[in-house]
């Protein structure tokens, strides 16, 4: 695993942030390319709950958004992880998994609930999310829509993310 210092966003960091997610996402083909304007977005609305920086030698390597969702149209503490980002020379190297973790615990020690996502089990099993149809989201497939729970029960309903992920490239 390589070595990185992972700290909160700081004013300055926007463009970086802007620039590594581009990079990140620019080859994946499940990517409309919205994922730095979605950023841009959770940011200028405040919906912005969490945003963590991984380092590595001064430079910004990797980064992670949790913003807060919906779970049948009520914010009940639950949040969302995304985007993710990961500089493409350093990607399954552990970067994404750290920041995933370090979120994690933030928003337990802020009393969430819980997290979810969408994206592929296969990555995203490791860090204890689960996708047991509980949870669904229009249009996606139920295995993809994954959460972990903190607190409470498990989730059931309709998952909503922030008016953010609607936004075009």
């Amino acid at each position: 695993m390589v070595t990185v210092h992972i700290r909160p966003e700081r004013e300055g960091d926007e463009d970086a942030i802007y620039d590594l997610t581009a990079q990140a996402f620019e080859t994946m083909p499940f990517s409309s390319g919205s994922e730095p304007a979605i950023i841009h977005a959770l940011r200028a609305s405040g919906d912005l709950a969490l945003s963590l920086i991984a380092e590595q030698d001064g430079r910004i390597v990797g980064h992670v958004a949790f913003s807060p969702v919906t779970i049948d149209g009520v914010f009940d503490g639950w949040f969302g992880l995304g985007p993710i980002s990961v500089l493409p020379e350093v990607q399954r190297q552990g970067i994404g998994k750290r920041l995933i973790r370090e979120g994690l615990d933030q928003l337990k020690g802020r009393h969430a609930k819980g997290c979810a996502l969408i994206g592929a089990p296969e990555v995203y099993r490791g860090s204890g999310f689960t996708n047991d149809g509980s949870l669904v989201y229009e249009g996606v497939d139920a295995n993809y829509v994954q959460w972990i729970a903190f607190s409470g029960e498990r989730p059931s309903g309709h998952l909503g993310f922030a008016p953010a992920f609607g936004v075009k490239a």
